[in-house]
Order: structure tokens, then C-alpha cells, then sequence
């Protein structure tokens, strides 16, 4: 995937929503007024409401209720191409247009009798020759069995039938594919925390579109997925979940990328601010998105101005793409600056991942060079002229006093040959490999200084696999700088244990002391390969240390899981 084009792409799809929500209209909606009651002359047009409420608290039992609202068309529909009525109202009902019955949805009077029927939103087609210019009746005959308190109109639209049915589809399919890309996004920084499970940001970042495409999915489902009134709820408390996530998830995301002061405390606060408006105003759900998103906004701004102030790489351009969303939201409505807003955040998110990602890279690649570099020096260090010349000279010795050693000799010389040769391209390789190679050399070396050397192991598992030569690296640094014991000998010993948490490698050096001045040197090339080694196949899960201790020296390998 090729992430610098993710924005670009997510943009293009930000700007067709946009564009798809701007349209002008051809009505003006006057007061709604409603009366408890069920006649069938109250859908007249000519009818005198002067006398019905502006409101209606709540119509108990399922009892039948009329509201009527007067209409303004502005312009009269060209020909053959009505006009249509689009409605949000709870209930089931029957509406009248001029008095004439134009559509029903549900049994409006019988719900307590029949099986739940109509649905939410729906749409009915008007009579061309009642759309005339000038002023006409809205009436609808209702009934709310299961939410006596919801009556009223709470979305009404007006528009070419056509338009109306196609436009609202026109607009979940550029909402769907804006969903899509956040899917697609969602399931790729997966697989990459997959891989890497230290990488929290890249999960949360997964998490977050993965809830942005589960929101848009929710809300934009209800122009092709029929919901009755009686289940709206439940559909807007998965809503208002999905939002709870994304408002605490957002600025935790800027919380890891820019750290500050007290980090844990103001979590805490902000989560707790999250669930005092999630519990305030349980039936408010449009208080509550706004809340949520609202504080989500706060919290992060401040992040990330911290992060600005302290000059932290990418904080700027998050800045920006925050102060762009709040514009947004302050010049449309909270639909439409909600998704734009939400997509410009993300890609601020995108933008620091992308950031931390080639840091990544970038330094493997230098651990890659400098691990290279170092195991030329290391194969160099065992074919340098020196080397050679004291094997050699050691090899002429024992060829000439005892000719059955020298060829032992040659035979081990050969066979540690082999074995750098085998692994020298490696990232890893079986510890029971390392060990051989450092028996392998302690043989060629009590050939060579005609010491004593003893290897001893402790809990080796011989399936475990470390990167090649760094046992072989810290053997050779106690070779050459230990004294040896008053019987001319060194051990070695290494140990092993594991926790389930961390890998541990002792590698324990016994001999009479430390030659004079060899812990006052700077790190030499051995421990630079070593370390070079360990952040090449465990990144930062690793420590080293090396120590002198009273019998010799103790270095210590840890490898976190």
C-alpha cells in the first residue's frame, strides 16, 4: 500500500461528500401544530387549526393524534417530474397532502394489536396537480405506541421524487467508499501490529478507522435498511458508542506521539469527562455526539499544541488539520463537519504514522550497515595477518613436535572456517550452533597459547536461535583480556533462563583477574557488534551489560518477548 497517496485519496472523498450535501430548496415549512383526536375532516385543507397546540407532551396507550403543518411550494414542478415527501417521524401514520391521502406506513391507532409495521424514514410521492406555488396543508393521522413522548416532525423534505429516492443513495455510496478506504486502512495497520506488537499507535490508529467505518456504516444505513421507530434507539446507543471510542481513542493516539507532563492523570479526567456526558442525558443522543465530539476536540488541541510548543516533528500539520475541522464544523452542520472533521483528523494520524514508519526505516537500514560493516571486521579480525601468523607459527610447532596434534589443529582451524562460513549471512541461528563455534575456537586456542580451557553450560535450550558470533565475540574479548587461573586455565560458563517475559544469556568468564588496563578501554569493536547484532533482530527489546566481577567477568544478554 502505498501510503502517500491514502490523503490524497481520502480528500477527493471528503470534497464529494461535501459537494453531494449542498442542494437548494424549493419549500418553506411554516409551525407545526398538533391535537389529540382522531376525525377524518381534521386533513382538510381549509380547516381552522387556530386552536391546536405547538405542542404535544405525550399520547398515551397508542392513542390516535393529528398534526398539521402548512407549506410553502416556492416553485411548481416541471412536468411529469413530481415532487415528493420525504419524513423522519415516530409513529406509524397515514399522511394527507391538501387533504388528499397520499400515503400510509404502519396501522396508526392499532399497534398494540398489530406487529410493528412502517419504518422511519420514508418517502411518498405528491400529486403533481397539489404541488402548485403557493401555500398547502401538511397532515398526518398518527399513533406512537412505544415512544408516547416523541410526536412531531423531526426531518421533512421536499424535492422531485426522483431526486429524493437517488440522491440519499447517490450519497451513502460516496459515504460507503469513504467508509471503505478507513476499512482498508483499518485491516493494513493491523497486519503491521501484527507483526510488530510493540507498535501500540498503529493498533489504535487501526481501531479508530475501523470505528469511523462502523459509524458511517450505522448511520448511513438507514436509507436501504428499513428501521421501525421502535427500534431507533438501539441503533442510536450503537452510535453513541462508536462515538464514545473514537472521542477517547483520538486523543489518546496524540497523548503516546506527543508525551506531556502529569500523562495519566489527564487521561483519567478526560475518561471520566467522556462518561459524565455518555450518562448525563441518556435519551440525549444528539447532545451526546456533540458533547463527546466537542471534548474530543478540546483534549486533543491541547495535546498537540504541547507537542507544537515542544517542537515535536509532525505536530504542526495535526495543528493545522485540527483547526481546519473546527472551521468546518463552525461554517455546516455537525453531519457534515463530523465525517470531514473526523477524515481530516485521521490523516493527521496517518501523517505521524507515516513519520514514525520511515524513522523506523531508516534506522533498520543503518543497523543493517553498521551490522554489516561489523561482521567484515569480525571475518577480518579471524584472517588478519596476525592471526594467521600466530596459527601458523603455533601449527609449524605442532607439525614439527607431535605431527598427530598438528593435524587435530589443522582439522579445528578448518572446521571454525566452515562454521563462520555457514552463518556469516544469517540473522539468527540455533544457539547448539554458537556453542559449537566457541568450542570450536577454545580448541584452537589451547593449541595455539597451549592453555587450558573449559566450556560449561547451564539450562540450554537448543532450540532457542540468537544473531551468530556474539557468544563467540564475548568468548574471544575473555580470552584475550583475562589473566588464567595458577593452574593455566580459564572457564567459561553460560547460562540460560527464561520467564515467559524475558530471555536471559549469562555468559560468565572465571579467571584470575583482568589484564592491566583492559577495563579502561572504550567500547571496542566486539560489543559493537554485539549491540549492532541485537537491535538488528530485536529493534529496542534488549539490554547488555558487561561487568567485571571477583572471579572474572559477567557480561548478560536479555531479550524481551
Amino acid at each position: 500500500m502505498n501510503l502517500r497517496s491514502l490523503p490524497a485519496t481520502l480528500l477527493v472523498l471528503m470534497a464529494l461528500f461535501a459537494t453531494s450535501c449542498s442542494k437548494g430548496t424549493v419549500y418553506e415549512e411554516h409551525v407545526t401544530l398538533f391535537k389529540t383526536g382522531d376525525r377524518q375532516e381534521w386533513a382538510a385543507k381549509s380547516l381552522n387549526d387556530q386552536g391546536w397546540n405547538k405542542y404535544l407532551a405525550t399520547v398515551e396507550d397508542g392513542r390516535v393524534f393529528w398534526s398539521r403543518t402548512k407549506i410553502d411550494i416556492l416553485k411548481s414542478p416541471e412536468s411529469l417530474h413530481p415532487y415528493g415527501l420525504q419524513l423522519e417521524v415516530y409513529g406509524e401514520y397515514e399522511v394527507f397532502w391538501d387533504g388528499v391521502l397520499i400515503g400510509k406506513n404502519g396501522n396508526p391507532g392499532q399497534e398494540a394489536k398489530l406487529a410493528p409495521e412502517g419504518k422511519l424514514w420514508a418517502t411518498f410521492s405528491i400529486p403533481e396537480h397539489l404541488t402548485a406555488e403557493g401555500e398547502h396543508v401538511l397532515a398526518i393521522r398518527a399513533s406512537l405506541y412505544y415512544f408516547p413522548d416523541h410526536a412531531g416532525i423531526w426531518s421533512l423534505d421536499i424535492d422531485h421524487y426522483d431526486d429524493l429516492l437517488t440522491d440519499r443513495l447517490i450519497e451513502t455510496s460516496y459515504m460507503h467508499i469513504f467508509a471503505g478506504a478507513f476499512l482498508i486502512i483499518s485491516f493494513y495497520f493491523l497486519f503491521l501490529f501484527m507483526n510488530n506488537k510493540n507498535e501500540y499507535p498503529t493498533l489504535i490508529f487501526s481501531i479508530c478507522c475501523f470505528l469511523v467505518f462502523s459509524l458511517v456504516l450505522t448511520v448511513f444505513s438507514e436509507y436501504y435498511f428499513p428501521i421501525h421507530y421502535r427500534y431507533h434507539v438501539i441503533r442510536l446507543q450503537i452510535i453513541s458508542l462508536f462515538l464514545l471510542g473514537i472521542s477517547f481513542l483520538i486523543p489518546f493516539y496524540f497523548s503516546i506521539q506527543f508525551p506531556y507532563p502529569r500523562l495519566r492523570l489527564l487521561l483519567t479526567l478526560y475518561a471520566g469527562v467522556l462518561i459524565f456526558i455518555f450518562f448525563i442525558k441518556h435519551h440525549a443522543f444528539d447532545f451526546r455526539a456533540v458533547g463527546m465530539v466537542l471534548s474530543m476536540w478540546c483534549f486533543s488541541f491541547g495535546v498537540v499544541s504541547y507537542g507544537a510548543y515542544k517542537k515535536v516533528r509532525g505536530a504542526r500539520l495535526v495543528l493545522v488539520t485540527l483547526l481546519l475541522s473546527m472551521v468546518i464544523f463552525m461554517a455546516s452542520g455537525f453531519v457534515i463537519s463530523l465525517y470531514t472533521g473526523l477524515g481530516l483528523i485521521l490523516i493527521g494520524m496517518l501523517y505521524l504514522l507515516s513519520l514514525n514508519i520511515k524513522a523506523q526505516r531508516l534506522a533498520y537500514e543503518n543497523s543493517l550497515v553498521q551490522s554489516t560493516r561489523l561482521r567484515l571486521e569480525l571475518l577480518k579480525k579471524n584472517i588478519q595477518p596476525h592471526f594467521l601468523l600466530n596459527t601458523l607459527t603455533s601449527l609449524i610447532d605442532w607439525v614439527e613436535e607431535s605431527p598427530k596434534k598438528g593435524v587435530l589443529f589443522i582439522e579445528a582451524l578448518a572446521k571454525e572456517f566452515d562454521l563462520f562460513n555457514q552463518i556469516e549471512d544469517q540473522t539468527l541461528i540455533p544457539v547448539a550452533q554458537e556453542i559449537e563455534l566457541c568450542r570450536t575456537h577454545l580448541e584452537i586456542m589451547e593449541y595455539r597459547k597451549e592453555m587450558r580451557y573449559y566450556w560449561e553450560e547451564e539450562g540450554i535450550d537448543p532450540q532457542q536461535k540468537i544473531p551468530p558470533a556474539i557468544l563467540h565475540t564475548l568468548l574471544e574479548n575473555g580470552i584475550t583480556h583475562s589473566l588464567p587461573r595458577e593452574d593455566n586455565s580459564i572457564k567459561f560458563k553460560l547460562v540460560y533462563e527464561s520467564d515467559g517475559k524475558c530471555k536471559c544469556y549469562t555468559f560468565l568468564t572465571f579467571a584470575a583477574g583482568v589484564r592491566p588496563g583492559a577495563g579502561n578501554k572504550a567500547e571496542g569493536t566486539g560489543l559493537k557488534y554485539i549491540r549492532a547484532r541485537l537491535t538488528e533482530s530485536y529493534h529496542s527489546r534488549w539490554d547488555f551489560t558487561s561487568k567485571a566481577t571477583p572471579d572474572g567477568w559477567e557480561n548478560k544478554i536479555k531479550v524481551y518477548c
